[in-house]
């Protein structure tokens, strides 16, 4: 081996021995005659010291750049009282060298490695093995390591077997385009990359395995955003002979489990919370809330019932809705902030904001015009404004924001502006993971375009035994036996039970708008292994990268994968997707457009 040791491992046990380092200059530095290195691996830095009485190293020291590829032979020893650098953990010790050996030289890098400075993402994807030698990058891949390695010892402490599933299959609609693959041994057709293992993990259990995982690699043809990539890594879990409430407690227990060996430091609330669908949206107007700080909605309609201000009458006549949040005391809100929020509001779809100032309150019977700050104060009269304030539990001080609209636009308005004051009062919990489980979605969703139904979730889905009487004639009031995995406003992933006889799989096709001609297309394979004894089963699959880039504090799952895509699906280090050779193209019997 060129190392014995790791950069970042040197120790007191090491004091006075002889040791071989190796790894990249990270920074270098002259002291009258003596020269500094910080030489870096993997593990960390270690300082390195280059004494000038030895005339040979001295020289070579003096010719080493950052980013050079160096073996060390010295001797470790401590630094001198008051050169410490404790913020490091080899930062009591140095090496002082005996032989260097240049073992690769390097260019000037196109940005810095050892400093922490934004640089355009373009040239850190383009240079993406210079980026990865980054610090943080390297922590980031670490946590990705330690989450992987722990699920696999979780999933094998819990009777789970790893069952790969193929790559090249046909196309199947999950939700999002396929990723085509032209076959040349049969022209004219195509595979299709997997959206999912769903249907294969779905066979396995009809095979009879009953606990599986895998590591799975999913493509979707989709447009991208900081938490999506065109391919991703997925936990694909199935289990036979459970119900609901099994599978979402193996779903905690194991990223209770990832938590508490990857990001001990975190907090958590345990049990993870569990709200419904519906409740999901009254409370936060999204399936997906955030839950390290509050400001719920609250719905003031039945005060406004008897009201004479026509914005909202007009409102409730029409059967709306009129919400609001309350921006906690202890902020300083001005004017300008409330007209920032007003006009957002309007960009998202509200006609506008109506907001209340309320402040100096010592006792809520007798407050003035003196306690409300608001454009709408007079038109809404202080009895209605005491019930507002009442509801809303404000003790002294606070801000309320009101929306008035049709329900959707009401929540998803709200939900904007939550997410918004939160993030600009810092009222987020940095050091918190706040898991919930979402549950009871609807079955199906109405697509005006193409007037049908679609599947809320997939069509595999089991739906509650108690909403069966709705499947004919109302199935958008059957709810599904499924959950989603939140964590600080981040979609996890979820599941669900999935259905397992051949006639209620059917039935969901149909109630989709499926001819039986598409039925045994698509899906007659399932249909066939449903009749040969089917277990109850269920499972779920999470997001891989998003849930690495909760555990490391990222915005954007790029930041957590070694070879990421650009927005655009584009890879700048290899330049894909590019052309391919005519030649090719004439194998696949595909023409040129």
């Amino acid at each position: 081996m060129l190392k014995e040791k790791n950069c970042g491992s040197v120790s007191e046990n090491d004091l006075n021995k002889n040791i071989i380092l190796a790894g990249w200059v990270h920074r270098k530095r002259d002291h009258g005659g003596i020269s500094f290195l910080d030489l870096r691996d993997r593990s960390g830095l270690v300082q390195i010291v280059v004494e000038p009485e030895n005339i040979e190293l001295a020289k070579i020291g003096n010719n080493l750049r950052n980013e050079w590829v160096v073996q060390v032979k010295g001797i470790v020893r401590n630094r001198p009282a008051g050169t410490e650098n404790l913020e490091l953990p080899t930062g009591k010790y140095e090496v002082l060298v005996q032989e260097i050996n240049v073992l690769a030289e390097s260019e000037t890098p196109p940005f810095y490695i050892n400093e922490d400075i934004d640089v355009d993402e373009n040239l850190r994807l383009r240079y993406r093995y210079m980026d990865l030698r980054k610090s943080k990058m390297q922590r980031n891949l670490h946590i990705r390591h330690k989450t992987l390695k722990t699920i696999r010892e979780f999933c094998d402490k819990n009777g789970f077997w790893e069952i790969e599933t193929p790559i090249l299959l046909n196309s199947s609609p999950e939700g999002a385009r396929d990723f085509l693959v032209p076959s040349r041994l049969q022209p004219g057709k195509f595979y299709a990359l997997p959206q999912s293992p769903q249907q294969l993990k779905q066979l396995l259990m009809v095979a009879g395995y009953e606990k599986y995982y895998q590591i799975a690699r999913c493509f979707r043809d989709e447009d991208l955003r900081a938490d999506r990539q065109p391919e991703f890594t997925q936990l694909d879990v199935e289990l036979s002979f459970v119900e609901e409430s099994d599978v979402i407690q193996i779903l905690e227990d194991l990223h209770i489990n990832i938590v508490e060996k990857v990001r001990p430091d975190a907090k958590m609330k345990v049990p993870f919370p569990r709200l419904t669908y519906k409740e999901a949206i009254e409370r936060y107007g999204t399936d997906r809330p955030d839950l390290r700080f509050g400001m719920e909605f609250i719905d003031f309609t039945d005060l406004f019932s008897g009201t004479d201000f026509m914005v909202f009458k007009k409102v409730i006549e029409a059967g709306g809705k009129i919400k609001g949040i309350v921006i906690p005391e202890g902020h300083n809100i001005s004017r300008k902030y409330l007209d920032q929020l007003t006009q957002l509001s309007k960009e998202e779809g509200a006609g506008g904001l109506v907001w209340l100032s309320i402040k100096d309150i010592k006792d809520l019977d007798n407050i003035s015009e003196n306690n409300v700050n608001s454009p709408v104060a007079k038109y809404l009269g202080l009895d209605l404004i005491k019930n507002i304030i009442s509801k809303s539990e404000i003790a002294r001080e606070g801000v309320i924001l009101l929306v008035a609209d049709v329900a959707n636009v009401v929540h998803s308005v709200l939900d904007v502006l939550r997410r918004k004051v939160a993030d600009d009062l810092n009222l987020k919990d940095s050091s918190l993971l706040s898991f919930c489980f979402i549950t009871d979605w609807p079955l199906v969703e109405w697509n005006e375009d193409e007037k049908r139904w679609d599947a809320m979730r997939h069509p595999f889905t089991l739906f509650k035994e108690e909403d069966a009487k709705f499947l004919d004639k109302e199935p958008q009031k059957v709810r599904c036996k499924d959950y989603d995995l939140v964590c600080n406003g981040w979609e996890l992933g979820g599941g669900s039970i999935r259905i397992n006889t051949p006639e209620i799989q059917e039935k969901i096709f149909q109630i989709l708008g499926l001819n039986n001609r598409v039925i045994q297309e698509r899906f007659g394979h399932m249909i066939e292994a449903f009749k040969f004894g089917a277990p109850p089963h269920g499972g779920f699959a999470t997001g891989i990268d998003r849930t690495v880039a909760i555990l490391a504090g990222s915005e954007n799952i790029r930041e957590v994968i070694a070879f990421p895509k650009t927005q655009i699906g584009s890879d700048q280090l290899f330049g894909s997707p590019s052309q391919v050779e005519i030649n090719q193209l004439k194998e696949l019997r595909i023409k040129q457009y």
